[in-house]
């Protein structure tokens, strides 16, 4: 009995000690912001949908829960791609992993060799290696009208932006949106696409082979190293507000 409020009494004292770390309280203060921002990647990828001629077709890469997302895109024309590691009942159209995905399309078989997609989401593994082969794919496949999007591209601290996605202590709490910064830093950085990130929702990422809604950065970040990213997070994403990225859209719209 002894023993068991002596464990009682230091678990209390290390989570009093968690709560009031100023990592967790600076943790606690971003994540609250951040669930504040307004709109969400549904509200980014139903305008641009909108924006697209008719018979739109939407991919979404990583569907894993269909209630959050996917079922929320007001299109018809539309297929979900999605292991099913973390939702064994995931009734999406193709339980693949989107490497394999990707690869059956151009075997054909599946879908068809030559289909374009007007929007892709990409919200797999937040990795950056696997965000760097999703975009890379998703470009062959896109229209050069389409835009591709991606979701947590905006970490707000290097705690969110851990490799790790099950560290239960970390002041970002179950919040996660892993490398998937340095993927799309990475083709921020190309001359041949537009890019630009919506500041809500973790960071809406979005790419365009045609539409210019951001010219490449200038920001050098070889090692990809957060702190450069934190100093110059504008430069690198090309930060902008909806409201922003709405008034660009038009303005190369009438261009294109």
């Amino acid at each position: 009995m002894r023993k068991k409020l002596k464990e009682i009494l230091h678990l209390y004292r290390f989570g009093k000690r968690v709560k009031n770390d100023l990592f967790h309280k600076m943790g606690n203060d971003l994540i609250r912001l951040e669930l504040t921002k307004r709109p969400s990647r549904t509200d980014v990828i139903n305008y641009l949908m909108s924006i697209s001629k008719r018979n739109a077709l939407y991919l979404e890469i990583g569907v894993r829960f269909p209630e959050e997302n996917f079922n929320k895109i007001g299109y018809s024309n539309k297929y979900g791609v999605d292991p099913g590691l973390e939702n064994k009942t995931n009734p999406v159209d193709f339980k693949l992993t989107s490497d394999d995905f990707f690869e059956k399309i151009r075997m054909g078989d599946i879908l068809r060799k030559s289909i374009k997609f007007d929007v892709i989401f990409i919200d797999g593994l937040h990795l950056a290696d696997q965000v760097d082969r999703d975009i890379k794919n998703s470009l062959e496949f896109l229209k050069d009208g389409g835009f591709i999007v991606l979701h947590d591209c905006n970490p707000p601290s290097t705690f969110h932006a851990s490799e790790i996605h099950d560290y239960k202590l970390s002041p970002a709490k179950g919040y996660w949106n892993g490398t998937t910064w340095k993927a799309f830093f990475k083709y921020r950085q190309y001359k041949n696409l537009f890019s630009c990130c919506i500041d809500s929702d973790w960071g809406i990422g979005v790419i365009s082979k045609k539409i210019n809604i951001g010219e490449p950065t200038r920001i050098e970040n070889p090692f990809f190293e957060y702190k450069v990213l934190e100093k110059y997070r504008k430069e690198s994403l090309n930060l902008m507000s909806f409201e922003e990225f709405k008034k660009e859209i038009a303005k190369s719209r009438v261009e294109y």
